[in-house]
């Protein structure tokens, strides 16, 4: 193992040593030895007590005797080359080296071999030593403690007698989000939008002062800020601005929406933070010019009906009997006492977003104009006016590109819209709990904007629910478009009653449907089948559906007539089908011939069935087998 390269295998023999012979000739082996066991016991049988050194000068046998007198007679033969004693050095030094790498590699792969540890008597502590060495590492961590809290008691009485500093940083912390300015040695601050597009003829501006200044001497400073603001007084308190929809006979409340509803009434207290009382007061300025702007549209914009607005309130109607009142609400603090009106219930979070959302736009439309192309043209004309000359476009289509909607006109299309989709819930809502038969199930889309919505609406039968009547409304500003079935399109105005007719109108083919396709099922005949039947009485709203079904046989004729007003009726006719009532070359078949004729009529609430479906299916089974 003096070299890395060469490879030693230790390993026991192949051959098992016999330990018992049986009488039966069965041989008992003794268990071989692993390699670090063989190994152990080689190890054992070495002394390394015993000192070979002494030995190897004492002559064991007669030859070694005479060879050492040899040895010892020979004269001394100097090396013929002078550096022969270091190569020599060299290599025995060299030959250790790989001896204790060898070494070393065995011990720490523990691929060659394990060696086991060697017990050790545990040195004897003594308590008093052991009590002074916990003594003196506790003293060691209790010292460093103490340090580190005593620099930080420095650094709290450094921050807090250095007022300088925590001014100029809380005046760092409000110039990032507010524009400041310095006149001499006031500071002063601008709460208005107006460098975001405005032209609100109100300032917004505020003083930024030291909290120190405002202190007596001797007075201790309660606020935990350095620096305080003063607000304008026209800016002081709450505001915020409540929109209502109410139904004009009994004021009820059909929808509502908030701008902005504060937790207390009342001015915002002094020792509060300069953050809050800016927040506060900003909210206050936008209120007062989102109110001003809709007060200034409300008296020039013409409509189909006049706006009122009258001190903080303006009014306007929505609908015939739907009055909308947006009121700028402020409240000082001076006020002697102020009712709160309890939180609606309906409140409209669409509507809520548009009064943000309106006025931003409107200044980023002050703000930014489109960059002239070509650059003779004038600033801010749009694409399309600008092609206007060589598209020859007509004095109609100016006129339209000129006119804008504005900030009013927009909240009331979709006030129209909420009071309507609130309308068409509300219909929906009655017909599916005062009608049972059939169900009406209603699925509104989540994916809506603030003008238009819709709504699926599923009309099944318990029990056979495979015959569907499926309609879509898409619910608009003032107007209801509902897809039928078959594809037409029917437009319905704002007027709740005309729906209600409508969904009445489609449960009564409804059930004109289900009997066709449960006498397709049953092998019965359709002789005719007319969702809009013209004959008969006229009745008040709707037209009837009327389905004619003759037997398997042609002995039993029956007649089912569906009106939204008079409701369902189920007539029916035997005959007998070995009679021949020819009497025109126009009948081809005994069961056109029984069209005419007295029919009797059945009792739709005696027969047997959950439903209408299953009263005529049960009735037809039991024609059909008699």
């Amino acid at each position: 193992m003096a070299a890395p390269s060469v490879n030693v295998s230790v390993e026991a023999a192949i051959e098992h040593q016999i330990q018992e012979v049986r009488y039966d000739g069965e041989e008992v082996y003794v268990t071989p030895l692993s390699m670090s066991e063989n190994l152990s016991k080689l190890a054992h049988k070495i002394d390394f007590y015993k000192d070979e050194s002494e030995e190897k000068g004492k002559p064991t046998s007669e030859g070694e005797k005479e060879t050492d007198e040899e040895k010892v007679l020979a004269p001394f033969q100097p090396s013929l080359w002078p550096w022969d004693s270091v190569r020599n050095k060299l290599k025995s030094a060299y030959t250790e080296i790989s001896v204790l790498y060898d070494i070393l590699n065995i011990v720490k792969e523990k691929h060659y071999m394990v060696t086991d540890p060697v017990s050790q008597d545990s040195p004897e502590l003594k308590a008093p030593l052991q009590m002074l060495a916990k003594k003196k590492s506790l003293m060691a961590a209790a010292q460093i403690l103490a340090t580190g809290a005593e620099r930080l008691k420095k650094v709290q009485l450094d921050m807090a007698s250095n007022t300088q500093d925590n001014f100029l940083m809380e005046l760092l912390k409000l110039r990032k989000n507010w524009r400041l300015k310095k006149v001499h040695n006031t500071i002063l601050g601008e709460l208005s939008y107006k460098s975001a597009g405005s032209r609100f003829w109100q300032g917004g501006t505020f003083e930024v002062l030291k909290t120190s200044d405002l202190l007596a001497e001797g007075e201790i400073n309660p606020r935990k800020s350095s620096l305080d603001v003063i607000i304008p007084s026209e800016l002081e308190g709450v505001a915020y601005i409540q929109v209502e929809v109410k139904s004009v006979p009994d004021l009820m409340d059909l929808t509502s929406a908030t701008l902005k509803m504060p937790a207390g009434l009342g001015a915002v207290s002094v020792d509060a933070y300069w953050q809050q009382k800016l927040e506060v007061a900003q909210n206050v300025l936008f209120c007062k010019e989102l109110f001003a702007q809709l007060a200034r549209e409300a008296v020039q914009v013409k409509g189909n009906t006049p706006h009122m607005v009258v001190g903080n309130q303006i009014l306007t109607n929505v609908f015939p009997g739907i009055q909308l009142s947006i009121v700028l609400c402020h409240y000082t603090g001076k006020e002697k006492k102020v009712n709160l009106s309890p939180h609606k219930l309906e409140h409209n979070h669409v509507l809520e977003h548009s009064l943000h959302q309106l006025l931003r736009e409107v200044h980023d439309r002050n703000l930014n104009y489109s960059p002239p192309h070509p650059v003779n043209a004038m600033l801010g004309m749009s694409k399309r006016r600008r092609l206007a000359g060589p598209k020859a476009m007509c004095r109609l289509e100016l006129m339209e590109m000129v006119e804008n909607e504005s900030l009013l006109e927009q909240i009331l299309k979709q006030t129209k819209h909420a009071v309507l989709r609130i309308r068409s819930m509300h219909v929906i809502d009655q017909l599916s709990i005062n009608i049972q038969d059939p169900q009406i199930c209603a699925h509104w889309s989540c994916l809506n904007n603030s003008l238009e919505s819709s709504v699926r609406i599923s009309i099944t039968s318990y029990g056979y629910e495979t015959i569907r009547t499926p309609l879509v409304l898409i619910i608009g500003i003032d107007t209801i478009q509902v897809v039928m079935k078959d594809g037409r399109v029917c437009t319905l105005s704002f007027e709740d009653s005309e729906l209600r007719d409508l969904l009445q109108w489609q449960i009564c083919q409804h059930h004109a449907h289900s009997i066709q396709h449960l006498a397709k099922l049953q092998g019965w005949q359709v002789l005719s089948g007319i969702v809009s039947s013209g004959h008969g009485d006229m009745e008040t709203y709707g037209t009837t559906s009327n389905v004619m079904l003759a037997s398997p046989k042609g002995n039993v004729v029956l007649a089912f007539h569906s009106n939204p007003v008079s409701g369902n009726r189920l007539s029916v006719k035997k005959m007998d089908p070995t009679i021949e009532t020819h009497t025109s070359p126009a009948v081809t078949a005994t069961k056109w011939a029984s069209l005419c004729g007295e029919f009797q009529e059945i009792n739709l609430q005696l027969l047997e069935g959950r439903n209408l479906a299953g009263k005529i299916d049960m009735l037809m089974a039991r024609l059909s087998s008699s």
